[in-house]
């Protein structure tokens, strides 16, 4: 049997769009001989819906975008389509997370999902019941009747040896365990992570060597608000080997044909190997995860291009380069706020990296609005606004000319800060907070400074390319990569004279948010304990401003968006 793997990028809650996108692969899947298409978890839906699920309408809809896969499939195809199904109950939730099969017959729920996770960015308890049973599928095509083992996403992920952990309740790898499979399929929508796309094989290689049968994986790509599908399908035969390996960070509609018996490939790709032409190497994986993310972002949203403010600084200028490699060059725009204390090599550092990308600059002085703020807040404070109240207002100042002309132009304000300051509140609400979307939120500052060497460096000429960036030559440039940070407020102002240098800072932060470290874990296994409750207390102090922040595209184990859930007023 031909299976056709279709990798889609589903727009949430567009039922009709997702349908109309499935049909489009199923005539591009029939044309080739496929009589099988599969799409990923919730792909009528897209993923993740949230409070989209609650709404009656929409369920509705749901009903007629299948009835129409029914009624314009091509001959002989069959789709398995990801789906909800209402549950005939006044208990809640009241809905499975559920596989459809489509045949021009009709269409029936065949698979359930049994671990619906709720850690992190997921929250699929407060929507779906489990399944309770393990899924069998029994399809006949090509003159003898297939058994197909079905699961959805995190009902692969049962491996604690590999993963470290796992959810309570079934192992639905056990229950097919003896079921006479020819295939097990798994359909995902499973997001980006640094270093995921090798644990999914090597879940799909376990499940293969316990089932004794190919492992056909599919994912969902794509940016959803603050999460990035990656997609990366494949296929692993019975012995845990790569046969077939979907397009990184793309669309991708893909051909297998299933052997019976499954005979050994020609060409095998170990499992742990990165598969040629298929996943790029680390940093180019963050790079282009954070340009689909951006991208999609905008377009899903109805942006007609994106703004950001300029300052002559790292982490703008990767979020410069971010967005002329999302939504092109003509579509990106960026000002030039200098106050007094701008100095003339970050003016210049900006107008040259301007100049690279091609995107157009334009500089508004606001020494004027200081000057006019001065004046206005004297009387009320006695005095002209001094310190950190004077720093901050030059920030709120330029988060307001930003946001006008964001506003003015249809554009999306793009947030320029890093996670680092976020987690201490190195940050001015209303000010550089300003934005709707933060790209590089949740890339820590010493990530920042590492994406943009390798950006700069020979081994980013092709993907620079493949993203329609100059490919030759610097593009950050070593004058913006090595000055010492600094938010230039003051005379003679660095980052430093706030915080810990940032090699210091950064190892601590990833400890006390991604693995969840106490201080007196940290001081046990050697930190300065002065060191560590500093940082503590600046990280409980700044939840506040992050509840306020705009979202950030997710690319590490966690990030402060969906999942990260703090008490504002906490000890």
């Amino acid at each position: 049997m031909r299976l056709a793997l279709a990798q889609l990028d589903a727009v949430v809650g567009d039922l009709a769009g997702n349908a109309e996108r499935i049909l489009a692969a199923s005539q591009r899947a029939a044309a080739a001989g496929a009589q099988l298409l599969l799409s990923p978890e919730l792909s009528l839906w897209g993923y993740p819906p949230r409070d989209l699920l609650l709404r009656p309408s929409l369920l509705a809809a749901q009903g007629r975008a299948l009835d129409r896969l029914v009624a314009q499939l091509p001959p002989g195809m069959a789709l398995l389509v990801g789906m909800v199904e209402p549950i005939a109950s006044s208990e809640l939730p009241a809905l499975h997370n559920a596989l459809a099969l489509v045949e021009a017959g009709g269409w029936r729920v065949v698979a359930r999902k049994r671990l619906l996770p709720s850690y992190d960015v997921f929250d699929e308890r407060r929507y779906f019941r489990p399944g309770e049973a393990a899924a069998v599928l029994e399809l006949e095509r090509g003159a003898r009747s297939w058994r197909f083992g079905l699961t959805i996403c995190e009902d692969l992920w049962v491996e604690e040896g590999l993963q470290g952990h796992r959810l309570a309740g079934a192992d639905p790898i056990a229950e097919l365990a003896g079921q006479r499979l020819d295939l097990l399929l798994n359909l995902s929508a499973s997001p980006f992570g640094q270093g995921k796309a090798a644990l999914r094989r090597r879940l799909a290689a376990r499940a293969a060597s316990r089932l004794g049968v190919p492992v056909v994986y599919v994912n969902q790509v794509g940016g959803n608000d603050d999460l990035v599908f990656d997609g990366g399908g494949f296929v692993v035969d019975a012995a845990g080997v790569v046969v077939l390996q979907q397009a990184w960070a793309a669309e991708d509609l893909s051909f297998w044909d299933a052997p019976t018996p499954a005979p050994a490939p020609a060409n095998r790709l170990a499992p742990a190997e990165a598969p040629c032409g298929g996943e790029p190497a680390a940093p180019e994986q963050l790079l282009r995860a954070l340009v689909l993310g951006l991208g999609d972002y905008a377009r899903k949203c109805g942006f007609n291009g994106g703004l950001l403010g300029l300052s002559g600084g790292i982490d703008s200028a990767l979020v410069a380069v971010i967005a002329c490699a999302a939504l092109g060059a003509q579509r990106v725009r960026a000002l030039r706020l200098p106050s007094p204390w701008s100095s003339p090599g970050s003016l210049g550092d900006a107008a040259d990296l301007a100049a690279r990308l091609g995107l157009v600059l334009d500089t508004l002085p606001i020494a004027p609005l200081m000057q006019a703020m001065d004046t206005a807040l004297a009387p009320a404070l006695g005095e002209p606004p001094a310190g950190l109240c004077a720093e901050n207002l030059q920030s709120r100042l330029r988060g307001t000319l930003l946001m006008a002309v964001a506003n003015q132009q249809g554009q999306l304000l793009l947030a320029t800060g890093n996670k680092s300051e976020l987690a201490v509140g190195y940050c001015t609400l209303y000010g550089d907070m300003n934005g709707g979307l933060a790209v590089i939120g949740d890339l820590y500052k010493t990530t920042v400074f590492e994406l943009c060497e390798w950006i700069d460096s020979a081994a980013a000429s092709a993907c620079r390319r493949s993203l329609g960036l100059p490919a030759e030559g610097a593009l950050i440039g070593a004058a913006i990569r090595t000055k010492p940070p600094s938010a230039e407020l003051r005379p003679g102002q660095r980052d430093s004279d706030s915080l810990p240098d940032y090699a210091q800072l950064d190892p601590i932060l990833k400890r006390l948010v991604e693995d969840l470290a106490s201080p007196e874990q940290l001081v046990a296994e050697g930190a300065d304990a002065v060191l560590v409750e500093r940082i503590w207390t600046l990280l409980r102090r700044s939840e506040f401003k992050r509840r306020q922040a705009a979202p950030s595209l997710k690319v590490s184990r966690r990030s402060f968006g969906t999942g990260w859930r703090m008490p504002i007023a906490a000890f």
